[in-house]
């Protein structure tokens, strides 16, 4: 099993986060923001990622760092627990229909953070989450995850669906992304030899 625990403490926030690559989509996420625990529950779901995540911030300033922190550890989490990524399929990509919103990720596990992010909201919060947050939780995930992220909403109006499908999206891609892959179960997936 290719399961890692994270613990993040700062100034700023206490994060704690225990993720299984080959889980079954059961999670326990708390981390005092109602959409992103929903948003995070999709990644689990979705991913077949067991997740524990707890995060404590200090909400009383603003979301900033209790979201991007917990992308961080989550990030992190996800990188410990695939080791040396041997056997793992390294690229995939979903596409993230959510009633009239159509979302397309794609994700490289390359050891090179890299985030594209096409993606707009036209409202300030979905509860009582920033929206400008997504991208920032996007970012630090794929900053810690060392993963190259595209993320395009083709199409859509809600932003709740639009939201939902980019997470939606990612735990679909990951879930291919992190799969062994029995033709090559051996070997790392890179002409380098390392990821």
């Amino acid at each position: 099993m290719r399961i890692a625990t994270i613990s993040r403490k700062t100034s700023e926030t206490s994060i704690d986060v225990t993720v299984n690559l080959d889980g079954t989509g059961v999670y326990n996420i708390s981390t005092g923001i109602g959409f992103f625990d929903h948003m995070l529950e999709q990644l689990s779901r979705h991913g077949l990622i067991d997740m524990d995540v707890k995060t404590v911030g200090d909400l009383h300033i603003d979301q900033h760092h209790t979201v991007e922190d917990t992308g961080l550890a989550i990030g992190e989490a996800i990188a410990k627990a695939l080791g040396d990524k041997k056997g793992i399929r390294r690229y995939a990509d979903a596409l993230s229909p959510m009633d009239e919103t159509l979302t397309r990720v794609a994700i490289d596990i390359s050891g090179r953070p890299y985030l594209v992010w096409k993606t707009a909201f036209s409202q300030k919060k979905l509860g009582e989450m920033d929206t400008e947050m997504f991208e920032h939780w996007f970012h630090s995930f794929a900053q810690t995850a060392g993963v190259t992220l595209h993320v395009e909403t083709l199409y859509g109006s809600n932003n709740h669906h639009i939201a939902e499908a980019a997470f939606k999206g990612l735990a679909r891609a990951l879930r291919e992304a992190v799969e062994i892959d029995p033709r090559k179960a051996d070997a790392i997936p890179s002409t380098k030899g390392v990821l």
